[in-house]
């Protein structure tokens, strides 16, 4: 059975193909900064900061080192892993 906060974050990722492709370029264990995940999705850095903020709110991602202005790393929390075997199923 699933649990229930993965259905619910899963679907708040789903109604967003932005979402959807950011979760789907980040591999579990894996540090990519928002150039990259740019690069990768094909989206404008400005959307991917916008939604990198998002996945963030919602604790599906996280950034390792907030101080920083430039080069931020950011990867899946646990929760974010467990939403993209969800997304991938």
């Amino acid at each position: 059975m699933m649990d229930d906060d993965i259905l619910i974050k899963g679907s708040y990722v789903k109604i967003s193909n932005y979402r959807v492709k950011v979760m789907n370029t980040l591999e579990p264990g894996e540090v990519k900064i928002p150039k990259e995940i740019a690069r990768d999705t094909d989206i404008i850095q400005n959307h991917i900061s916008k939604t990198l903020r998002e996945l963030k709110d919602n604790n599906l991602i996280e950034c390792i080192n907030e101080e920083a202005r430039k080069g931020r790393l950011y990867r899946l929390t646990p929760l974010g892993i467990e939403v993209k075997q969800y997304l991938e199923d």
